[in-house]
């Protein structure tokens, strides 16, 4: 679970860099981003030690070095090659993704197809890492606050369709799990944790991201700011709670 939570928060975290112009952004926001990518992996390597193969352990690895020379690239001047590594460290991370939930162990994520497992690691990484990167782009703000508003106002627009996107995923999922199974069957924990999962990942950080760009309209980037760390951790609460009913297959 660890392993998972981890490298799809870096892999969104990343990809989130794509949508921000890097001419209105400091290199340095890149680089943070890159080293907070290599801590993940790091711990993705470390959950997956004991129960994943020698091919998990390498290809995790692979993505965390390609983390680190993308962090020592950004701190170089011009960046030479900088884009290109986003996309290719993304690509490494999302592989080292997929190469782990294969790894997992019996009657778990092996036995879904493969678009069943891109399409919850897709739409849990856009998620956690738009959320993410939308927090700390709104620290940048408090040390440029001439800094325009456009690359705020693209990461919540795409944290709204990320989270519309991971609560359709999540109820197909758990219309086909209904199709097949009784709620009656659910035992106290899981219907425990389905509201929650429900209410705390999905309700909470939409209602909060709209109200995180209403205050960035207004340019008050420390109240947006504020907001959007509640989001982060509404946002892990409500994905870590996903973990606890993936494995019955009532979400992705």
């Amino acid at each position: 679970m660890l392993a998972v939570f981890c490298l799809r928060l870096g892999s969104g975290m990343l990809a989130c860099l794509l949508l921000l112009p890097a001419t209105q952004i400091h290199p340095r926001f890149y680089r943070t981003h890159f080293l907070t990518a290599l801590g993940l992996s790091g711990l993705a390597l470390f959950g997956a030690w004991d129960g994943g193969t020698a091919v998990v352990r390498g290809v995790i690895g692979a993505a965390g070095a390609l983390c680190f020379l993308a962090a020592v690239v950004w701190s170089l001047e011009g960046a030479p090659g900088g884009r290109t590594l986003i996309v290719v460290t993304c690509a490494a991370l999302i592989g080292a993704l997929v190469f782990t939930e294969k790894a997992a162990p019996p009657g778990e994520a092996e036995a879904r197809p493969l678009a069943s497992l891109l399409a919850g690691d897709l739409t849990s990484a856009a998620l956690l890492g738009s959320a993410m990167t939308a927090m700390l782009l709104g620290h940048s703000y408090l040390i440029a606050p001439g800094m325009s508003m456009t690359p705020m106002f693209r990461l919540l627009g795409t944290f709204a369709v990320a989270v519309l996107l991971r609560m359709a995923a999540d109820g197909v999922c758990l219309w086909r799990w209904t199709a097949a199974h009784s709620l009656g069957t659910l035992n106290n924990d899981d219907l425990l944790w389905l509201p929650v999962r429900w209410f705390v990942g999905f309700v909470l950080p939409l209602v909060l991201g709209w109200m995180a760009w209403q205050t960035a309209r207004i340019r008050s980037t420390q109240s947006a700011t504020g907001i959007l760390y509640v989001v982060v951790i509404f946002c892990f609460l409500g994905e870590l709670t996903s973990q606890l009913l993936r494995e019955k297959g009532i979400t992705f």
